[in-house]
């Protein structure tokens, strides 16, 4: 008998540079699939994030050398009836989402955690998982489609320093 799969859930972290914090790895658990927003900060950080779940990443303005040069600057996701544009840095979006037929833009660099729906089309900022930024928290996001709608949530990590 085929199994309907009721809800997908997407795991959604940014700006680590180079830092995995544990609790970001914890607060990701359960996602069938996690999407980089860029600034990864070096191949590591995506070996540990697949090892919760299979990983979409692009590059951002601090990804360089030849480990980076394979991320796409941008891509397109589709997960359970949604699509998603993922990019790094919200200012250089390039197309109209709505005419995209674009469920949800995905963007970090800011550091700064956004959720916000604009003409019906969700765009999530996971904040930064990596190294605190002035006193920015440390986040990540979660999305969730059932049945071809799509919610979000943004998770703070009760983390210290650095």
């Amino acid at each position: 008998m085929a199994r309907t799969v009721a809800s997908h859930v997407i795991g959604v972290i940014s700006d680590t540079h180079g830092l995995v914090r544990p609790e970001a790895v914890t607060a990701l658990v359960g996602s069938e699939l996690i999407v980089h927003a860029g600034d990864v900060g070096g191949p590591d950080v995506l070996t540990t994030l697949g090892r919760v779940a299979p990983v979409v990443a692009v590059r951002g303005n601090n990804d360089r050398g030849p480990w980076a040069a394979v991320l796409p600057e941008r891509e397109v996701v589709e997960v359970g009836g949604c699509r998603l544009y993922v990019l790094h840095d919200l200012k250089t979006l390039d197309l109209d989402p709505v005419a995209s037929n674009l469920h949800a833009v995905i963007a970090g660099h800011s550091h700064r955690p956004l959720l916000q729906t604009r003409n019906g089309v969700l765009f999530v900022n996971p904040g930064s998982a990596g190294p605190r930024r002035f006193t920015l928290p440390i986040a990540v996001a979660r999305l969730e489609i059932r049945r071809g709608r799509l919610g979000a949530r943004i998770i703070e990590l009760p983390v210290g320093r650095p």
